[in-house]
């Protein structure tokens, strides 16, 4: 039992490493702003337009780049959890024995 708690324990590790080598994305206004994460939330790149950024003002800019990390923050979370999942099927299944099925 503990043997397949221990290896419970590695697989959900493995799995926040493969996380961390998945990129999404979130953009706004036909890809003028473009973040980039990691399935394990965390903002790696930020991308404005140079045209974008001339005629923009703060306040518009503010707003935008907030639906921006919030797009690629849900894509990042659907991703995660797609992920944790099959991973969690995959366990079941192995521990499915201790429990007489």
């Amino acid at each position: 039992m503990f043997d397949q708690l221990f290896a419970a324990q590695q697989k959900a590790e493995e799995i926040k490493k493969r996380l961390d080598t998945i990129s999404v994305f979130g953009e706004v206004e036909n890809g003028a702003i473009k973040i980039t994460a990691t399935a394990n939330k965390a903002i790696t790149a930020v991308a404005i337009d140079d045209e974008f950024l001339k005629n923009a003002d703060k306040e518009e800019l503010e707003e935008l780049l907030l639906t921006a990390i919030n797009k690629a923050l849900a894509n990042a979370e659907e991703v995660s959890s797609t992920e944790m999942q099959a991973s969690a099927k995959d366990m079941l299944g192995g521990l499915g024995g201790m429990f007489g099925q």
